[in-house]
This record gives structure tokens, C-alpha cells and sequence, in this order.
């Protein structure tokens, strides 16, 4: 029987109130995914260092960061299954416990080769924390996902900024392998955390056949997808991009013969608010990537800039996703997930057309400065309602394929729209016979025609969302 909200209390005051132990598990999740990211980018700056002492070519210790990206993108697409069958507390429990095991490994590598086969292990892995911890504070948020989410994303996304500081300070005062022993420790303590915290849901588990054959077609169409995106200049990367356009083409043809039984049920993109909210990921994150891509090449190439004066010019963009993350519970309450959405990818639009401008006339510091501060706050704005839309329009029992095809479509938009930036680029640059100038004025224009599709596909998300998660968390919070 449910239990009224206390006299003295209002109702609509304990429905907002957030589900017990939510922190709790938050912090798990959090944390999975902090580890996960943070591993992406802790060996970028440490690479000659890694070829130095293993005694290696650049090309052969590159595979460091490579395999470990790579077999991220492999193992994603068996998220859900996983889930499903080993059920998402002990799955991750294993994740954290493989990730523990592979980073002790890579600081007892004693070749490159040995490095980068536990740094495959590594990703394998850590492949399935990122996505399970956005599941299971879906899970356990409800309706109360973007709030939730609002403060979950500020450690995440100090993983790629801490990576390489945190890589320079090792190398310089310590060796090498504690860019992957210092994992361990906080590890421990993640998988202690995971096994009080979390709740147990091995009464949830489905017995789904595994689609071989999907996950054949997927996983290889993916991993040659993104290998081949960023060597699109070779014969081998073009040769290879056909390849992940074929195999993926068949998947979704396999996925639509097979439906629910196929790896990735490609009948979830069918629903109207999960498509949009999925389009608009794509986008946002496609745009997100070429930016950093295109941004930081304009500095060093046409206005001069070294490395390090780059990095402290990018900054402010983080300083605005910093700042408007922990507002997206209350903006999108109050406002509801299109009007934030799109003002969002509208003050987005608003920091990328002064880059037009600026690559055209000349640098003005405080103009791109603040530039980049409006398109770090509308950027911040896009992505955590969208999320919130796709998780809400799907009942419970479908999260972690909500969560798979999700990340899957995120992972999908950054390589694709960053190459067409650069592609059109170097078009632009051959045309213009290497006037570089005018090339990247060209180059962000078209970076602004596609923030403006973002903020049409925002457009088109739905004001509220009301779901079977959604119901659930409702009675959960009248009982308490």
C-alpha cells in the first residue's frame, strides 16, 4: 500500500524529491566512467616517452591509444546483451575487476607489443563501464535524469582535461608505468563501492539468444569505421571505409529482418522522440568533434599559435559546459527539454559564427575568448536533455538497449562529421591555392550549417516526456 506524503509536506514537493541512494550509486557509475575516459587520453602526451624506453617505433607504441579506442568501439555492441543475460550489477563488478587487472598488467609491460595487448584488454573493458554507468543512473534517476546527470557529467568531463596533465606530472617526477599502476588502487576501491552500493538486479535478467551474426557484422563495421576515418588520406583507410559502409549496411538489414532478437533492435529508432534524441546526439557530438578538430588547426596554423598557447585558449569552452551542467536539472524542469535543447544548440550557433568572421579578419582574443564561453554553455545545454528525452520515451526493461544504440550513435557522429569537416578543408585549401585563410573561413561556415541542423533536430524534441520509467519513479517517490 502507498504511503502519502507527510501533512506538512506537499506532494508535488516529495515527488520531487530524488530516489533514495541515487549518490550512492551515482558515485559508481561516475566513477567507472571518469577511469574510462581518463585512460582514452593519459598516454597521448607520453608516446615518445613509451617509444624511448620499449624501444619502438612511433608507429608500432601509436597502437597504445589506438588499440585501446579500438577495442572500446569492438565490445560496445554486446553492452546489452551482457546486461541482459549476466545482469548489470555483477557485469560491472566484472568490468571494474578486468580493468583493475589489465592496468596492472600494462605497468608490468615489458614490450610495446605486450603494452598494447593489455592495453586492448584495457579498453575491452572499459568499453562497457562508460555506457552501463549512463544506464544505471538512468535506472535508478527516473524522471529526475537530468538533474541527476547535470552533476554526474562534471567529473566525467575532466577526464580527457586531467588525462594529460595528469601524464606530464607522472613522467616528470615518476616512471612510466604509473600512468597505469596509479588505476589500481582507485579501482579497489571502485569495485568495493560497486558491490555495497549498487542494487541487485539478477532478478531482471533475460535470456536472450546471443545474434552472432550481428555482432560479426557490427562490432568489425565499427572498429574499421573509425580506423579507417582518420586514415582517409590512404588507399588502405578508403579501402577500409568501404568496407565498414558495407558491413554496416548489412547489419541494419540483418537488424531489421531479425527485430528484437538482433544484437541492436533497430526498432527503437521507429519511435519518433528516441530518434530525434538520438539525431540530435549524433550532431551535437559530430560538430563537438570537428570543432576540436578545426579550432585548435586554425590557431597553430594561420594565426601562429604553439601547442601550449592553444591549450590555454580552448579552455573557456570547458569553463561554460562547467558552468551551465549543474543548471540543466532545474532549466529543463521548469523550461522542458526542447526550449533548453534548442537554446542550447542556438547559443551554440552563436559561439561558432564570430570563428567566420574572426578567421577572415584576424584574431581578436576577447572576441574568441568569449566566443568560446557562449558555445561551452549552449553546448553543455544540448546534450543532457536530448539524453534525457531517449532514455524517458523507453520502458525500463529496454535500457541497456536504449543505452547501446545511444552510445553507438554518439561514437558514430564524431568521426563522421570530422571528416567531412576535414575533407572539405583540404578541398578548400587546394582550391584556394594554400591560402589557409580563407579555407577555414569556409571551413567554419560549414561548421555553423551544421550546429543549425543541430538546433532543427532540437527543435523537434518533445517538451516532457512520459514513460514507463518515469511512472515508476513517480509511485516510488509518493511511497517514501
Amino acid at each position: 500500500m502507498l504511503k502519502t506524503a507527510p501533512k506538512n509536506e506537499p506532494k508535488t514537493k516529495a515527488a520531487e524529491r530524488l530516489p533514495a541512494g541515487i549518490w550512492k550509486v551515482g558515485t559508481v557509475a561516475i566513477l567507472g566512467s571518469f577511469l574510462s575516459q581518463l585512460d582514452a587520453t593519459v598516454v597521448n602526451v607520453s608516446l615518445p616517452t613509451l617509444a624511448v624506453e620499449l624501444h619502438s617505433a612511433l608507429s608500432t607504441i601509436q597502437w597504445v591509444t589506438s588499440g585501446y579506442l579500438l577495442a572500446l568501439a569492438l565490445m560496445l555492441p554486446m553492452n546489452s546483451w551482457l546486461v541482459e543475460r549476466i545482469g548489470a550489477k555483477r557485469l560491472y563488478v566484472w568490468c571494474f575487476a578486468t580493468f583493475t587487472l589489465s592496468s596492472a598488467l600494462c605497468g608490468a609491460a615489458w614490450s610495446a607489443e605486450s603494452l598494447v595487448g593489455f592495453r586492448v584488454l584495457q579498453g575491452m573493458s572499459g568499453g562497457l563501464l562508460a555506457p552501463m554507468a549512463q544506464m544505471m543512473i538512468a535506472r535508478a534517476a527516473g524522471k529526475h535524469m537530468a538533474r541527476v546527470m547535470g552533476y554526474a557529467a562534471l567529473p566525467i568531463l575532466l577526464g580527457p582535461i586531467l588525462g594529460p596533465v595528469l601524464a606530464g606530472t607522472i613522467l616528470q617526477h615518476a616512471s612510466w608505468r604509473w600512468l597505469f599502476l596509479v588505476n589500481v588502487p582507485v579501482c579497489l576501491a571502485g569495485i568495493v563501492m560497486a558491490v555495497l552500493f549498487l542494487p541487485d538486479d539478477s532478478g531482471e535478467r533475460r535470456l536472450r539468444a546471443f545474434d552472432g551474426m550481428g555482432f560479426a557484422l557490427l562490432s568489425p563495421g565499427l572498429v574499421l569505421f573509425l580506423y579507417s576515418s582518420d586514415h582517409l588520406q590512404e588507399t588502405t583507410g578508403r579501402v577500409l571505409m568501404g568496407i565498414a559502409a558495407v558491413l554496416l549496411g548489412l547489419f541494419v538489414r540483418h537488424g531489421m529482418v531479425k527485430g528484437e532478437g538482433a544484437l541492436l533492435d533497430l526498432e527503437l529508432f521507429q519511435r519518433k522522440v528516441f530518434a530525434t534524441a538520438a539525431s540530435t546526439q549524433f550532431l551535437s557530438n559530430g560538430v563537438s568533434y570537428a570543432a576540436q578538430m578545426l579550432v585548435p588547426f586554425y590557431l597553430i596554423r594561420v594565426c601562429g599559435k604553439s601547442p601550449s598557447e592553444t591549450g590555454l585558449m580552448l579552455a573557456p569552452l570547458g569553463l561554460g559546459m562547467v558552468c551551465v551542467y549543474p543548471m540543466m536539472g532545474k532549466l529543463t524542469q521548469r523550461f522542458g527539454i526542447r526550449r533548453v535543447a534548442a537554446t542550447g544548440a542556438a547559443l551554440a550557433l552563436a559561439g561558432l559564427v564570430p570563428m567566420v568572421f574572426l578567421a577572415n579578419y584576424g584574431l581578436v582574443t576577447a572576441v574568441f575568448v568569449a566566443a568560446l564561453v557562449v558555445r561551452g554553455l549552449g553546448q553543455g545545454a544540448v546534450g543532457i536533455p536530448s539524453i534525457t528525452a531517449a532514455y524517458a520515451s523507453v520502458p525500463k526493461r529496454e535500457l541497456p538497449m536504449a543505452t547501446t544504440s545511444l552510445n553507438i550513435v554518439q561514437r558514430l557522429g564524431g568521426p563522421t562529421l570530422t571528416t567531412a569537416c576535414a575533407t572539405f578543408l583540404a578541398w578548400r585549401m587546394r582550391l584556394g591555392g594554400g591560402d589557409s585563410a580563407k579555407a577555414f573561413v569556409a571551413g567554419f561556415a560549414l561548421l555553423c550549417g551544421l550546429q543549425a541542423l543541430v538546433l532543427l533536430s532540437a527543435l523537434q524534441l518533445p517538451t516532457r516526456v512520459e514513460s514507463p520509467v518515469n511512472e515508476k519513479m513517480q509511485l516510488d517517490a509518493a511511497a517514501e
